[in-house]
């Protein structure tokens, strides 16, 4: 295999974009690939730590909402990002150039597409989002996250490789702890919602573990994420109730908590699930609504259609229906295991290696 050559990442956006991209570039550097990160100016101001020998912005908007002035400033920000990505890539020579989806990936991916530069584009989501969308007809090879993946035209699945989810090295070493049973003891909850879902659980999760009998909550300790704003309604909830509770605006480390929870209450995103399917641990999956393309909604399905979590649409998910959930779950440990069996059976832990395999062969690197 040929060493020492370039590889463009473009992402951005949000973790669920960056964290599959740090986990390539891991697979990569560990196969003598050249990594460069292509991202938004957003994004950049947190990608100092990303596992590249250089991080370049360009401008990126997101073209939605119903004003005509706010959609035109987002294509000519657009338009000036891909003018700008053209003449980085142009400059840097890279192999091939590998876009994460999302709107500030159109710049790097379409750029590259017009300098003439191979590309992959990789899905993280169980329905491709409209960014891949737009980008896919010029994609020279699409990854996906999921076996089956909604919205792909029928044109472009010959051009698809299902190689799973990339999860960061941090997801890996603690991949291999067994799950450990409750039993009669204490049920550890885990509750996040990421940037955008933890108000939700704050609003949700307290007053459902209120509804519990004393019994029920005896068995419980809880590691919340809530935002600053929130804190104090939830850890005063928690206190006065007895329940040993954790709360913080930010879990840091998301991948050992995971692994020693015996239940997770999280969104639906990409990266949640691909991540609890590697580790192997249950879940009470929200999908984040408003979405135009319901991604979070069929990820979500899709773990719980292999039994490994169950999923409550947000209208549906009320302190009652959350309580009832956790009560038949507390008073049935053995179907917790048998979730975090069916959960860790669809995990992929070397999507990493696929997606790199797929990357170094697209972009002929291979002697």
């Amino acid at each position: 295999m040929a060493t020492g050559k370039l590889i463009v990442l473009a992402a951005g956006g949000t973790g669920g974009h960056l964290f599959p991209a740090e986990a390539l570039s891991h697979a990569l550097h560990a196969k003598g690939m050249r990594v460069v990160l292509m991202t938004d100016t957003r994004a950049a101001e947190y990608a100092g730590s990303f596992p590249a020998e250089a991080v370049h912005a360009v401008p990126a908007a997101t073209p939605s909402g119903r004003s005509p002035l706010k959609m035109a400033t987002a294509l000519v920000k657009l338009a000036r990002g891909t003018l700008a990505a053209r003449g980085i890539i142009r400059k840097l020579k890279p192999d091939v150039v590998v876009g994460f989806g999302g709107y500030p990936t159109v710049p790097p991916v379409l750029g590259a597409s017009l300098a003439g530069v191979r590309t992959v584009i990789h899905e993280q989501n169980a329905v491709m989002g409209r960014a891949n969308r737009f980008l896919a007809g010029r994609a020279t090879a699409i990854a996906t996250g999921f076996a089956e993946v909604g919205g792909i035209a029928e044109a472009l699945k010959a051009k698809c490789r299902h190689v799973g989810n990339p999860v960061r090295p941090a997801v890996l070493e603690v991949a291999d702890r067994d799950y450990d049973w409750p039993g009669e003891g204490k049920i550890r909850l885990l509750v996040f919602g990421g940037s955008q879902g933890a108000r939700v659980m704050a609003d949700i999760v307290p007053p459902a573990i209120q509804l519990l009998t004393d019994a029920e909550r005896a068995r419980l300790t809880i590691v919340q994420q809530a935002r600053a704003e929130d804190d104090e309604r939830v850890r005063g909830i928690y206190e006065k109730l007895g329940i040993r509770a954790t709360v913080m605006p930010f879990i840091k480390d998301m991948p050992a908590q995971m692994a020693a929870a015996q239940l997770v209450i999280a969104r639906g995103g990409a990266s949640t699930v691909a991540e609890l399917t590697v580790i192997g641990r249950p879940g009470i999956l929200v999908p984040l609504p408003g979405s135009l393309d319901q991604d979070q909604a069929a990820n979500a399905a899709f773990l719980e259609k292999v039994g490994g979590a169950l999923r409550i649409l947000q209208p549906e998910f009320t302190p009652r229906r959350l309580a009832s959930e956790l009560s038949q779950l507390i008073a049935q440990p053995a179907h917790l295991t048998t979730m975090a069996a069916n959960a860790k059976s669809a995990g992929i832990p070397d999507a990493a290696d696929r997606l790199a395999d797929l990357v170094i062969a697209t972009a002929n690197l291979q002697n």
